[in-house]
């Protein structure tokens, strides 16, 4: 289902998004982007605990993955990731996680192999030379995670993960404190991945957020503030992007409080019945829970968030940026590439929900569309409305418009297609396509609103298993 929160989180800086490049299995969205797809924002489990978990269904615990090496080619896309230990000790949770990466191993060891019955005369490999292969570094990946309880109501999370291809550690710590009415999250990292919205990475050196969130209230009131602060020039993991890096991710100390209402009405809504939920046979009776409690009633509805955001750049570097010139030769200001020290603008969506089927018998009991509007920045599409020249990129602006389709395969299985497009005015370049990602997940009736779900998204060229749990 279409989750209108995407539309306050997107604006700060810890909205975690699936990734493969991380052994934590996100990255964070970059505020100011267009709203990433609901269908690739991370699981809130941690990745280790998902991997324990996950494991259990799999040979031996190994757990397949699509992560492509930027910086080394030879290594291949296909991985594969494992909880190695699991100590235990009391209500702390400790892991370590590592992944392998096999296409570069098997290449060498063919080519050690047909060396030999190529008839140049080659000896046969000694195990000192095979021993060279497998312990080629740049083929794993470890991580050390631990999940430490301060109290009830607290807990602090630390992870640190290498990757033999890669220079450096990654280090992360996550403090989260609950109280009565708001969640408050402290995120550290060094250094932070930031993935935009075109799916191109960034590396941040320092990146430091705190954040104070409310729960929403039953008028539909939420309200949210906190404060980021980021070191270090953003570097693209991948080299060959020549482009500017995103302004949101330049040095310096951001401020921001965001406010939102949210309403949602049925149009229609076939409510749960005893008959549904208890099955009645020669037998006798047993309960049938839908696999998913959010879709066990059939309806069609309209639900609408609006809010506003404002905020300050308390201080940061601010260099002008290389801009490319417009369509006649002229070179645009590079005024329009520095950001504002003072802002302040309105976001919202409007989502229409159509669910057919009660998704509890075994066959053609669920289908299921989402449509949802966005608009990241009022006056960005207010802009672009009264503003036809070829000059400026007004394409972020843009309103996008979200599709999400659900249809039952067999059992607890759903196949999803999530994808996003552009609404550009019809004269210009209309409704464009701009990501897609395509989900099969295995519902687990047992967590109520729980399931393992293996994506795949052709923008990135990555995919991965997730364990997602009421992810609402």
């Amino acid at each position: 289902m279409a989750n209108l929160r995407t539309a306050m989180d997107a604006m700060f800086y810890d909205l975690d998004i699936g990734s493969t490049h991380n052994l934590d299995g996100c990255a964070k969205s970059i505020p100011g982007d267009p709203f990433p797809l609901d269908g690739s924002r991370a699981g809130k489990a941690i990745r280790v605990q998902q991997l324990s978990f996950i494991g259990n269904g799999f040979p031996l615990g190994i757990i397949p993955s699509i992560s492509p090496s930027p910086s080394n080619k030879q290594l291949g896309s296909f991985s594969l990731q494992s909880l190695l230990l699991r100590p235990t000790f009391g209500d702390w949770w400790l892991g370590l996680a590592g992944q392998f990466r096999p296409k570069k191993l098997i290449s060498n060891l063919k080519e050690e192999v047909s060396s030999v019955f190529s008839g140049d005369g080659s000896e046969l490999p000694s195990f000192k030379d095979l021993s060279k292969h497998v312990m080629d570094k740049s083929l794993y990946a470890l991580a050390l995670c631990a999940q430490i309880p301060i109290s009830s109501s607290s807990s602090l999370f630390l992870s640190s993960e290498a990757h033999g291809e890669r220079k450096g550690r990654r280090n992360k710590v996550l403090l989260y404190h609950k109280l009565p009415y708001h969640d408050i999250t402290l995120n550290a990292a060094w250094p932070e991945l930031f993935i935009d919205s075109k799916g191109r990475y960034w590396n941040v050196p320092e990146s430091m957020s705190l954040d104070c969130s409310s729960l929403i209230s039953e008028s539909g009131l939420r309200y949210r503030f906190g404060v980021h602060k980021s070191s270090g020039q953003p570097q693209a993991v991948v080299n060959s992007i020549e482009s500017d890096p995103p302004l949101a991710l330049l040095p310096g100390l951001c401020a921001k409080a965001a406010m939102s209402y949210e309403k949602s009405k049925d149009l229609w809504r076939q409510e749960e019945t005893e008959e549904d939920l208890i099955i009645r046979t020669t037998k006798g009776k047993y309960c049938r829970p839908a696999y998913d409690v959010r879709l066990k009633e059939p309806h069609a509805s309209i639900s609408a968030i609006m809010g506003g955001t404002f905020g300050a750049w308390i201080y940061g570097e601010d260099k002008p940026l290389k801009v490319t010139s417009g369509g006649d030769g002229e070179d645009l200001s590079s005024s329009s590439r520095k950001r504002s020290p003072l802002f302040a603008d309105l976001f919202g969506s409007l989502c229409y929900t159509y669910q057919h089927g009660k998704f509890r018998k075994p066959f053609g009991d669920l289908t299921s569309v989402d449509a949802r509007l966005d608009i990241r920045s009022a006056s960005g599409f207010a802009q672009s409305l009264f503003r036809h020249s070829s000059h400026q990129d007004n394409s972020a602006s843009l309103p996008r418009l979200s599709l999400i389709f659900q249809q039952q395969v067999a059992g607890p299985i759903v196949f999803r297609i999530d994808t996003k497009c552009s609404v550009g005015a019809p004269w210009n370049k209309g409704l464009q396509i701009e990501d897609f990602m395509y989900t099969l997940s295995y519902s687990l009736r047992l967590l109520e609103s729980g399931k393992v779900a293996a994506w795949y998204s052709p923008k990135r060229k990555e995919g991965m298993i997730e364990l997602k749990v009421f992810e609402f």
